[in-house]
């Protein structure tokens, strides 16, 4: 896999929650979903690049699978990683497409 295919395995989609709204308006602070097995330097490499940015610090967190109910039969959501990244004062990511 090339370089460029590495870096976009790695960020895999935007949080696009209340939680994380928040935290881009008030903290320069991004949420993504990336992959299980990426860590912290080759988050901040990924994130510099696609989006040409500054990133100061990478906060990763381990998400475990919810147990839900449907239609009376217990099933289990996915486990994920997710990344917060701070960037540097003045930058911003363009996450809308419209």
């Amino acid at each position: 896999m090339s370089q460029m295919g590495r870096m976009y395995g790695i960020i895999r989609k935007v949080v696009i929650s209340e939680k994380a709204s928040q935290l881009t308006q008030y903290q320069q602070c991004y949420a993504f979903v990336v992959a299980k097995d990426a860590n912290k330097a080759e988050i901040k490499s990924a994130v510099e690049t696609i989006f040409s940015v500054d990133v100061v610090a990478v906060t990763t967190v381990n998400v475990r699978g919810k147990v839900k109910r449907f239609r009376g039969r217990l099933g289990k959501q996915a486990s994920s990683k997710k990344a917060y990244v701070r960037l540097a004062a003045g930058q911003t990511i363009e996450l809308s497409t419209s």
